[in-house]
């Protein structure tokens, strides 16, 4: 067999590929002729990135954010030639794993920031189109919410950081959803949560937060989503001894 299809029916597996309702064609999404000597995790398939990770001798590139959404490769034109012509040529296979990866309970962009906010007493929190892909827990100690600000900071260097406090001084609980999931505060309020974490907001779940008093964290797209692809490349060098390494380009999202 292939290493490629090892590799990437290994994930499907860990990731639980097939249990999810997602816009993302999540997998294997652009194969290779079956090699793979290194690989290299980002958050975007961007040209830009794969070329970065050619020019780093990769051969499969993973990513959250792929190349496949909905109808988006009907027509492969412009931009999406652009990549999918650079992947081919240079025998480079690409796998995605958007909302698997957020949902992942170890090694998913949520758990693995619970993990760096120390979270105890950890469950799953946030249900998206019928499948729980959030985590929520509580601090090992009651923190003052700008002393939880400066952590969160710390973790995710370089991203669009808005904190909105407006609950109670000392927090201890935390509700994570990384990404684009603003609408999802409503939940956390539902949860009594104390804290709501995730990527970017907009100005329908500012306002539904202050209405319900519960303190928000907005730490960036990007930023929030650096975790579960670095966490990946560790699980397959740990499991297959492939060398890898993460390319960032340290977005302010």
């Amino acid at each position: 067999m292939p290493l490629l299809q090892t590799l990437t029916s290994a994930l499907d597996t860990e990731l639980r590929i097939a249990d999810f309702t997602d816009a993302s064609h999540n997998g294997l999404q652009v194969a290779n002729s079956g090699k793979v000597t290194r690989i290299c995790c980002g958050v975007d398939a961007s040209l830009e990135f794969l070329k970065a990770a050619h020019a780093q001798g990769a051969d499969l590139c993973i990513v959250h954010h792929g190349i496949s959404w909905g109808d988006s490769l009907a027509r492969i034109t412009g931009p999406e030639y652009d990549v999918v012509a650079f992947l081919i040529q240079n025998d480079m296979a690409l796998y995605a794993a958007h909302l698997p990866l957020d949902a992942h309970p170890v090694l998913g962009n949520n758990a693995q920031i619970a993990d760096a906010l120390g979270l105890v007493n950890r469950a799953g929190f946030c249900l998206y189109n019928g499948t729980t892909i959030g985590v929520q827990g509580t601090l090992p100690s009651p923190l003052l919410f700008e002393t939880l600000c400066s952590h969160v900071r710390k973790l995710t260097p370089g991203g669009a950081f808005h904190a909105l406090p407006f609950g109670k001084e000392t927090v201890r609980t935390v509700g994570i959803v990384s990404g684009g999931a603003s609408d999802e505060v409503v939940q956390a309020v539902d949860a009594g949560l104390d804290v709501y974490m995730t990527g970017e907001m907009n100005l329908q779940a500012y306002n539904a937060a202050k209405a319900s008093n519960i303190h928000v964290i907005a730490a960036g797209h990007y930023a929030t989503e650096r975790f579960g692809v670095k966490a990946i490349g560790a699980f397959l060098n740990r499991n297959f001894k492939i060398p890898w390494n993460f390319i960032d380009f340290d977005l302010p999202w």
